[in-house]
């Protein structure tokens, strides 16, 4: 049983990774792995790790950890929330009322406890979530300050030429080396996409995998910073995409994309490849164009967009 909320998080987010496919059958499971990959300590992700051990959904294998179970139960997807816990819909909250302006730049954590009646360790908790995904930091002196990341179209037009601009250069780099195994991964995860009902997997997931595909492509150029600009991006985008309806049908396409680019890249047709990932998020962008968004305070973007 798993004793804490944030436990709780962790394990509903592994769920949905391995029903998505991004942790594929017998894929090992390291705690100290996800508690790097979620920005979280040791001891809630082996809370969540021994739950799903419990619900037959991982294996421990002695002196090697926890692997993904080759037969996952049934009705695994039925056991994600449909509705988000309350930490994730007051952490949306706080996100939505800072996008849509009904948050000053610079805040006090008093002021958040007055403002939504919160304790002082949840509004903490949920500030330093924000730190985490790249749209908070806190003051030298005192308070928090909000950053604008991708809160406009301009910003989230401008994130997609930014990456239009690193992703397939770093295709050509030197120093990229195929890695046969990684392929094989994103190859699985992919076609796991295209045979699973997409509409009973939760948007947050299918968003994780689009976005491990980019970044995994990209730590094939085995340069570390363009990998740390990508993830800081995809962090700062996280925000507008969770906010906006996906449109699934969409996804099938997006997965196709990504499956033509691995199979250039299986053949060794790196530049081909590269060529078709600007292609790729060439398309994405002119999805995305600011024209297209229906950008008023109260409503966010128009639905129906897809994020990447």
């Amino acid at each position: 049983m798993v004793a804490s909320p944030l436990a709780t998080r962790i394990t509903t987010r592994l769920i949905g990774e391995i029903t998505a496919g991004s942790l594929p059958p017998g894929q090992h499971v390291g705690a100290q792995q996800v508690a790097d990959r979620y920005g979280v300590s040791r001891t809630p992700v082996r809370e969540a790790l021994a739950a799903l051990e419990e619900a037959g959904v991982l294996v421990r294998q002695a002196n090697r950890g926890f692997f993904v179970a080759e037969t996952l139960p049934e009705g695994l997807l039925e056991s994600l929330p449909s509705e988000p816990d309350a930490d994730s819909a007051d952490y949306q909250r706080l996100a939505d009322d800072w996008l849509t302006d009904k948050l000053p730049e610079e805040v006090t954590e008093q002021h958040l406890r007055q403002t939504y009646g919160w304790t002082k360790s949840h509004v903490a908790d949920l500030l330093v979530r924000a730190a985490r995904e790249g749209w908070a930091e806190r003051k030298e002196g005192y308070g928090w300050r909000f950053l604008p990341v991708a809160k406009t179209p301009e910003a989230f037009d401008e994130i997609y030429r930014f990456r239009m601009a690193i992703e397939p250069v770093a295709m050509l780099e030197p120093s990229f080396e195929l890695d046969r195994e990684v392929l094989s991964q994103q190859r699985r995860i992919q076609e796991n996409m295209l045979e699973i009902d997409i509409n009973s997997v939760p948007a947050e997931h299918l968003l994780q995998s689009g976005a491990l595909f980019h970044e995994e492509i990209i730590k094939l150029s085995r340069n570390p910073f363009f990998l740390m600009a990508l993830q800081r991006v995809n962090r700062m985008r996280r925000l507008m995409e969770y906010r906006a309806e996906v449109n699934r049908d969409r996804l099938v396409e997006q997965c196709s994309e990504h499956l033509d680019i691995l199979a250039l890249l299986e053949r060794g047709e790196v530049v081909d490849a590269s060529y078709l990932m600007r292609q790729h998020l060439s398309g994405a962008l002119k999805r995305k164009s600011p024209l297209a968004w229906n950008w008023a305070a109260d409503s966010g973007p128009a639905s129906g967009e897809t994020r990447r």
